[in-house]
């Protein structure tokens, strides 16, 4: 019977931001502006610090996997949502619904643990400068970024697997940007509640745990920077965390808010914002955010240019 109910939808519609017609052509022109900008932005620093000999440090080849997952984000989740845009209502199989969200899940739950991975190379590299080459060498900054890529792969193999496995028995018409797995889940014709407190366990385990370390690690930091001498040395210190806090903010703030709220926590709309917000703003702004406030890596792009 399971089985039956489950196959009666083949296919699924995105309504994406059907609720306002008449703001459709503008969306679509401002989205894809976003979605070039991301692109062009995020391969730069990617291409930059391969071919920099003097980037190829920890703290750049984070940032580089930083830049490879925002680009495969964009990349999930943008064409689709270009084509709901240029469309009223856009079908999307069952299949290729279900990849979608696993491949948010999968770059997401990266993110999230590269970002946690980079707030501990700073916290080396400001409160332990003379240590920093012993304690992230060639080895941990190896474990560090293979654990964050295969976290994430088990993230989105696990919840993906599980949520496919409910039956959807209609209706088919998902009220959100892509197939994302709080909206999705509303349409499943089944009990999900030991389902939802796994996300919600899952959720603050893999979100809000690296955000506490990533602050306690700041905090530690803040007083290191304190008792520096030099005020340029304070200077440059501070500017460098400045770049990771601000994507941090960004990333997990929204990202915490998607998927740790109540169902009926927010409105549509405002899910899709939040969405968004994590899902698209960061990928575009992390370029910016770390090339325009780091000097060495403003240098480069000038010298390659």
């Amino acid at each position: 019977m399971k089985r039956q109910n489950q196959s009666s939808v083949v296919e699924f519609i995105l309504l994406g931001f059907s609720n306002f017609p008449e703001l459709q052509g503008q969306l679509f022109g401002i989205f894809l502006i976003i979605y070039l900008l991301t692109l062009i932005g995020n391969v730069v620093i990617i291409v930059v610090i391969c071919l920099e000999q003097s980037l190829r440090v920890p703290m750049y080849l984070f940032l580089q996997n930083l830049s490879v997952v925002d680009v495969s984000i964009s990349a999930v989740i943008m064409p689709e949502m270009l084509v709901v845009l240029s469309n009223e209502k856009t079908s999307i199989s069952f299949v290729s619904c279900f990849a979608q969200m696993y491949f948010i899940l999968f770059f997401g739950g990266t993110e999230c643990f590269l970002l946690g991975a980079m707030a501990y190379d700073r916290f080396a590299a400001i409160c332990s400068p003379l240590s920093y080459p012993m304690i992230m060498n060639k080895r941990v900054f190896m474990k560090l970024v293979t654990g964050s890529w295969t976290l994430g792969f088990m993230l989105g193999t696990v919840q993906t697997t599980w949520v496919s496995s409910f039956p959807f028995c209609g209706p088919s018409e998902i009220n959100h940007i892509s197939c994302e797995t709080p909206a999705v889940l509303e349409l499943a014709c089944a009990d999900t509640f030991l389902f939802e407190i796994y996300a919600f366990t899952g959720t603050i385990l893999i979100i809000m745990v690296p955000f506490m370390l990533i602050i306690l690690s700041y905090i530690r930091i803040l007083f290191a920077i304190l008792k520096m001498p030099s005020t340029t040395g304070r200077q440059k210190a501070l500017s460098t965390c400045a770049s990771h806090l601000t994507s941090v903010t960004l990333f997990y703030g929204t990202a915490s808010m998607t998927y740790l709220q109540p169902k009926s926590g927010y409105s549509p709309e405002t899910k899709k914002l939040m969405s968004l917000s994590y899902s698209l703003l960061t990928p575009l702004l992390n370029p910016l955010i770390y090339s325009l406030r780091n000097s060495e890596l403003k240098r480069a792009l000038i010298k390659l240019w």
